[in-house]
């Protein structure tokens, strides 16, 4: 039985925002800009879980280690000073389109000796509550979108300065309860996925103050291809680069102030432009394939897929025919920049900017938060500002809870 939803589009629309993901064609929307986003599945993966990063601009892979380490960048466990500890974290995600879209993240560590971390995390996003409908407009029951992924990992110290860190990662995409889509019965993806990172840091002096410089870097969701329905050709999970340093300088025994910046690309194919004829039919070969006027094929392995990423983009389009290809590679970079204060290591104010080409995403936002950290636990909130009104991501909160084992066991 063909079944549709009442509520199709606003799914549409939340896959649309969701970060590093827009569908369609490619076209010129202006002199030298042509729309062309990269396209992934899963992008619940992407979205920032934890309240301190998204106050930070969403910056956190060389940021001083924490609880919520797991994501970012999980090398950075093995030099926290803490012997264990657990955090929740709740996001009420895109309510300006939808009421009821939740993330919620769950994550923990241990360490094991003064060298080695083990540590998990479990990430469920809730997309609401759908109706489904047959064509005659009848209820057919309802359904829950939902999506999650468990992660596990593992970082060591490699050196004084130097760590290293895996992780490997289940995922569960669950986006239409199998119902038939297009004519075939639907199911759930399911990918399985890996990461690989490392973080160093060192000690100096710098105009008589103590300081510290960071740098990190992070690999994540290495993993396989995946798709809904049998006759859907399969597409790439946001397999991420990370790469990013930060700056910390004690002003005094109880003042200090961090300057972090991470680049973000994702190592995915770029979707190509296809030939069309005069109507904006797009143009096929005699096997029936469309027939790729710039850039290159995006059906390829993942292995290839990621290497290819960083030269495979169509090329920015201009008047006198050209397309730049290195120019568009640029576009695909996104920037973020985050200022944290703290004082006595209680009390933390802190801001940050985010950035995506117009031909990417677009997503531009400020960011601002506080953090309290008490005896046992610690209290993190964050708040977001898009840059240009009517933005669906805007006034989204982020709310995380920490608690760490040693300091309980003093206490």
């Amino acid at each position: 039985m063909w079944l549709k939803t009442v509520r199709f589009l606003p799914i549409a629309l939340l896959l649309v925002y969701m970060p590093g993901i827009t569908f369609g064609q490619s076209k010129v929307i202006s002199t030298g800009q042509q729309l062309n986003a990269v396209q992934v599945t899963v992008p619940f993966l992407t979205i920032t879980p934890d309240s301190r990063a998204g106050a930070l601009g969403d910056a956190g892979v060389a940021t001083s280690p924490d609880i919520n380490s797991q994501h970012w960048n999980p090398a950075k466990y093995a030099f926290i000073g803490s012997e264990g500890g657990v955090a929740i974290s709740y996001t009420p995600w895109l309510r300006k389109l939808i009421g009821d879209i939740n993330l919620a993240y769950l994550v923990g560590f241990k360490r094991f000796g003064d060298k080695q971390v083990v540590s998990a995390s479990l990430r469920y996003f809730s997309l609401g509550n759908i109706v489904f409908t047959n064509v005659y407009g009848q209820n057919q029951g309802q359904f829950n979108p939902n999506e999650f992924a468990i992660d596990a990992g593992y970082s060591r110290l490699l050196t004084d300065n130097l760590s290293g860190a895996i992780a490997f990662r289940f995922v569960r995409s669950d986006l239409t309860g199998g119902t038939y889509v297009g004519g075939a019965m639907s199911n759930p993806g399911v990918a399985f996925a890996g990461d690989i990172a490392f973080y160093y840091q060192k000690n100096l002096m710098l105009s008589d103050y103590d300081s510290r410089m960071a740098f990190g870097v992070n690999i994540s969701n290495m993993g396989n291809k995946i798709s809904y329905t049998e006759n859907q050709v399969k597409a790439f999970i946001p397999i991420n680069l990370r790469l990013g340093g930060a700056f910390t300088t004690w002003l005094d025994e109880y003042n200090s102030l961090t300057l972090m910046v991470d680049l973000n690309k994702l190592l995915v194919p770029t979707p190509p432009i296809y030939a069309t004829d005069s109507l904006g039919n797009t143009l096929r070969d005699d096997d029936g394939n469309p027939i790729i006027e710039h850039g290159k094929d995006p059906d390829v392995s993942v292995p290839y897929g990621m290497i290819r990423s960083f030269w495979d983009a169509p090329g920015v389009a201009y008047d006198d025919g050209s397309y730049k290809v290195w120019q568009e590679e640029l576009h695909e970079i996104t920037y973020s920049v985050g200022l944290e204060y703290w004082y006595r290591e209680q009390f933390a104010i802190r801001g940050g900017y985010f950035h995506e080409h117009a031909t990417k995403g677009n997503r531009k936002f400020f960011t601002a938060g506080i953090g309290i950290r008490l005896n046992v636990f610690g209290l993190d909130f964050s708040y977001l500002i898009p840059v240009k009104q009517n933005n669906p991501l805007a006034n989204t909160l982020r709310f995380t809870l920490a608690f760490e084992f040693d300091k309980l066991k003093k206490k």
